[in-house]
Order: structure tokens, then C-alpha cells, then sequence
């Protein structure tokens, strides 16, 4: 499927220049510096590079998600995490909430500002003793008259220190568990309000504070929503923030990928370039087919969201793949310039710092894995909050299937096909196994590392299913498809070979082959690796990608 078109194109060469001119010169300094000046993102706002989904009555562009897409894969080119994560903070994962269930005198208030980058915003949701668990904050808004008074704090606040205002999390009952949680909108120019830096590993350039609300007045009417709502509200807002790491993670690791590609065939050891070491030739090859798999994923989900479907499990499946795939591809990458990339005199040390915080920041892979196992394995299905913007939406909980892989008939993919049907079919198999009750009236699936395991590997599958769709439909409008193509083999061998193992661990024991259930199974996929050779796969893929 094609997802861009020539209005896309134009707009991305515009963001490209204008990123190239005015903010690369300048990263570096940031990064020193700490912070980024605001007068950047007026530019930006000037150019109309923000606001692009936000309504033209707000100063923004109405455009659809691909224009998101664009601007996060631009961003992530510049190998900034700090860069990139202000604005991400300011687009999609605070100045949504105004406006979907803020009042129109919120949204007035706050967003031609948001759009024309006059305003930074975040978001407070973390505390620091309940972490991920949004449900037990302590940070307490008491309604007084025609003010709420706020007291409490909040940690690893994005944009806290220079922001101008935030979307803040709190409890307005505190006896009503998740029904007691609200947001509210609080300029952080008040009084009462107490700001400290914190000192990153990484994400040097942007600003991170732990913040301090000592009875905090905050007027009724900057309450976003309704009282009581605001769980509702972040369960839901969550996915878009997630989602957009996506774009940004995947442009920065070809970015990567392409550095280190270019340094290695200047850099000599033992009389000949290093990107003629096999060794080194199979880790660009393996690394090259797992980042197209997952960019092929990645705009499958922005297009899902596009469309208006509501779909928690993939943008979760998402996230938890690309942020793991960004930390690995990040420790590869610098060892592929060995000493000097643990210098500052080269890029990936500065990826390698930034990309840590990816499995931590918009929920850990840990929670990523709970919230998929909730969907595949207890069949959970999580509802879409209304809010007061008009648009069509569907929810969606598409399980793990075989079908849509089995209306494939494209020769070139019979292999990749094949391999996948039989890791779905291992893996589903393997659900309803450890979703039945033994002899004590206990399943297998209560068990967490269970539940990560399967929520791992269904993440994985759709991953790769949805790439080989990609390749199927690439077939009508490109020609030479060889380099995709052997990376589908090749990462689908790959999957099928890690799910059958491991499905085989969640069983119990059994005396002999023929009397497990996967047995057929195993089989199969025994015999599709005795006759594919994975080595040839790496030599042809590596030398499509080196050689060209």
C-alpha cells in the first residue's frame, strides 16, 4: 500500500531543508547547552510545520496522519532524541487532551499558541513512588469554591523546566480509585510551583524537571474534561503518544544504520575494509531485515490510526518492538566504530545514550507485554474514550489469525508465508493450552513469564505478517523486490524456528516427540531449516545492502 503522495513528498523535502538550515548546524550546542530555544520552534510554527492534524479555526492545517509520520521520521534523521521528544511531548501527548475533551475556552487559551510554537507543554503524570501505576498518584486538586487547590509533585517531566504550562494529573477524589483521577490545566508560571533539574543519561538537549505544587490555585474552568475522567482520558491518549515513537525511532535508526555503513567502508583493518568482514556483513544484514520488517509495521499502525481504528494492541505491539529494536540496533551500530564510537567525535554515541529510554518512557516493555497479554490471552478489550471532537472511529481487537496470510499466493513469498502460518499456528495452539485449567483448578497463562513470552512473540508475528503483506502489495507497482523478499525469508525462518521453541517450553513433559501436541509442527519447521540455508540469506542481503 502506498501511504504518501506527492503533496507528502513536498512537504517532506520543505521539513528536510529547513531542518538541514536551521536546527542540525545547532544540536550540538543544545545538547551542551541543555535546552533549545523557543525562538526554534516559532519558526517551525511560522513554516507551518506544527499543528499539522490540529483544525485551520486554531491556526492549524487539518491534514491527515501521515503528515505526522513525515514530521516524526524527519525528526528522528537528526539523531536528537532531545529534539525530538519536545515537540513530541508538546503534539501528542499533551495538546491533544485540550483538545479533544477541553472546553473551547481551553482550547482558544492554549492551542494557536501550541501550533504557532509561542507555547511549550507537557505532561505530569509520573510521581515518584507510583511510577507507572497511574491509578495510585498521589498528587491531590481540592475543589475550594471556583479554584482548585493542588498540592503534591511530579518527576521525569518533559519540558518541565522551560514549558509554559501542563496538562497535570491528579486525584480529585482520592477514594475513588481510578474514577477519582481528572486533569487539569496548570500555567507553570504560578506560585507554589518549585522546579529541579534533572540530570539524563541521555535526551541532553531537552529539558526534564521534577516538579513541587504547594497549594497551587488553579481556576475550575482549567479543568480538562470532566471530573473523574481523566484514567479514562490517558488510557486512551497513551496509544497516541506511543505511536509516534514508531516513525521517529525507525528514521532514527537508518539513520544508523547508514552512518555506520559509510564508515565502515572507509575504515581499514587487516588490509581491506571492515564491510568485507562476513562477520560484520551478517549483523548489517540481520539488523537491515529486522528494521524493514518493523518500519513496514510501523506505518501499517499509523494507518490504523488514520482511519479512526482504535486498536491498543498494536500501537502497545509497536512500541514494545521498535523501542527494543532502537536500544539493539544502537549497541550495534556503535560497535561496529569500535573505539571511536564511545567517542563524542561520532554520532552513536549520542544514539546510544538517547535510545535507552525508549523501553522506559510511555510505558515500559514490561507494561507493553501485561497490556498485549491482557488482549490475546483473556481476550480484554479496551474502549475508545468519546470526547467533545466530532469523528468517526472504530475499536478494533484483531487477534492473532492465519488467515490473511493463507490468501497469499505470491510464489516470491511462499517461504516467509509458510513460516509464519506455522509460528501462528504454534503460538495459537499454545494459548489455548496454557488457558486450560489442570487438575489443581490453575492456568498456565497466570504465570507473567508466560504471559511476556506470548506477548512477545504475537508481537513479533504481526510484525513480520504485516511485512510480508508489504512486500504482496509492493508486487503491483515495483519491480525488483530480491533484497526484501530474502529479508522476509530470512527474519521469518528466524521467528518460526525462536516461536516453536519456545512453545514447546510451555508444555509439560512428554516421553517422547510423537506424543506432543506440536509435534507436526516441529517437523515442518525442522524441515523448512535443513532445506534454506540462513547463510546464503545473509550473503545475498548483505551484499545487496553494501554493494548495492
Amino acid at each position: 500500500m502506498e501511504y504518501f503522495n506527492e503533496e507528502h513528498n513536498l512537504f517532506r523535502q520543505s521539513l528536510r531543508e529547513f531542518l538541514k538550515r536551521e536546527v542540525s548546524p545547532n544540536i550540538e550546542v543544545w545538547e551542551k547547552d541543555g535546552r533549545i530555544p523557543k525562538s526554534i520552534w516559532k519558526k517551525m510554527g511560522d513554516m507551518g510545520f506544527l499543528g499539522l492534524s490540529f483544525p485551520e479555526k486554531y491556526g492549524g492545517s487539518d491534514l491527515d496522519f501521515f503528515f505526522e509520520v513525515i514530521f516524526n521520521e524527519e525528526l528522528g534523521r537528526l539523531n536528537s532524541g532531545g529534539f525530538v521528544v519536545t515537540q513530541q511531548v508538546v503534539q501528542y501527548m499533551s495538546a491533544p487532551y485540550i483538545y479533544k475533551y477541553g472546553s473551547d475556552k481551553l482550547k482558544d487559551k492554549y492551542l494557536p499558541g501550541i501550533i504557532s510554537g509561542d507555547l511549550i507543554s507537557c505532561i505530569g503524570i509520573t510521581e515518584p513512588d507510583a511510577g507507572s501505576d497511574t491509578k495510585n498518584i498521589q498528587t491531590r486538586a481540592e475543589l475550594k469554591g471556583n479554584e482548585y487547590v493542588i498540592n503534591g509533585s511530579k518527576t521525569f517531566i518533559t519540558n518541565g523546566l522551560y514549558g509554559d504550562f501542563i496538562i497535570l494529573v491528579v486525584k480529585t477524589d482520592p477514594k475513588a480509585g481510578s474514577k477519582g483521577v481528572s486533569l487539569i490545566c496548570v500555567d507553570l508560571d504560578q506560585n507554589g510551583i518549585t522546579k529541579n533539574k534533572i540530570n539524563k543519561l541521555g535526551w541532553h538537549s531537552s529539558d526534564t524537571a521534577e516538579l513541587s505544587f504547594d497549594n497551587v490555585r488553579v481556576p475550575k474552568e482549567n479543568l480538562v474534561g470532566e471530573e473523574g475522567k481523566g484514567f479514562y482520558y490517558l488510557m486512551n491518549g497513551l496509544q497516541l503518544e506511543r505511536l509516534c515513537f514508531l516513525p521517529s525511532n525507525v528514521a532514527t535508526m537508518e539513520y544508523a544504520l547508514s552512518e555506520s555503513l559509510n564508515y565502515m567502508s572507509q575504515r581499514n583493518a587487516f588490509g581491506r575494509t571492515i564491510d568485507k568482514f562476513e562477520v560484520l556483513r551478517h549483523r548489517v544484514s540481520q539488523l537491515s531485515s529486522e528494521l524493514e520488517a518493523l518500519k513496514a509495521f510501523s506505518y501499517y499502525c499509523c494507518d490504523l490510526f488514520d482511519k479512526g481504528i482504535y486498536d491498543v494492541k498494536s500501537c502497545s505491539m509497536g512500541k514494545l518492538i521498535v523501542t527494543e529494536l532502537h536500544e539493539k540496533i544502537s549497541t550495534q551500530c556503535l560497535q561496529f566504530f569500535g573505539g571511536n564510537g564511545y567517542t563524542e567525535d561520532y554520532p552513536m554515541a549520542r544514539m546510544f545514550r538517547d535510545s535507552r529510554i525508549g523501553t522506559i518512557g510511555g510505558g515500559t516493555s514490561e507494561i507493553m507485554r501485561e497490556i498485549i497479554a491482557k488482549v490475546i490471552i483473556d481476550d480484554v478489550t479496551y474502549e475508545k474514550a468519546k470526547s467533545n471532537v466530532n469523528s468517526e472511529s472504530t475499536n478494533l481487537s484483531n487477534q492473532v489469525n492465519i488467515s490473511s496470510l493463507e490468501k497469499i499466493d505470491n510464489h516470491h513469498l511462499a517461504l516467509a508465508t509458510k513460516t509464519i502460518i506455522i509460528a501462528e499456528n504454534a503460538i495459537n495452539m499454545t494459548i489455548q493450552h496454557i488457558n486450560q485449567t489442570d487438575n489443581n483448578g490453575e492456568r498456565k497463562s497466570s504465570s507473567q513469564v508466560i504471559r511476556h513470552q506470548i506477548a512477545q512473540m504475537a508481537s513479533e508475528i504481526e510484525c513480520y505478517k504485516q511485512f510480508i503483506h508489504s512486500i504482496n502489495n509492493k508486487f503491483e507497482t515495483t519491480g525488483n523486490l530480491e533484497k526484501e523478499i530474502s529479508m522476509a525469508k530470512l527474519t521469518s525462518m528466524q521467528l518460526m524456528d525462536k516461536i516453536v521453541s519456545e512453545c514447546f517450553d510451555m508444555y509439560e513433559n512428554y516421553d517422547s516427540l510423537d506424543q506432543h501436541p506440536l509435534e507436526k509442527i516441529f517437523q515442518s519447521s525442522k524441515m523448512i531449516q535443513i532445506s534454506n540455508s540462513k547463510r546464503n540469506l545473509h550473503n545475498n542481503i548483505s551484499k545487496l545492502i553494501i554493494e548495492k
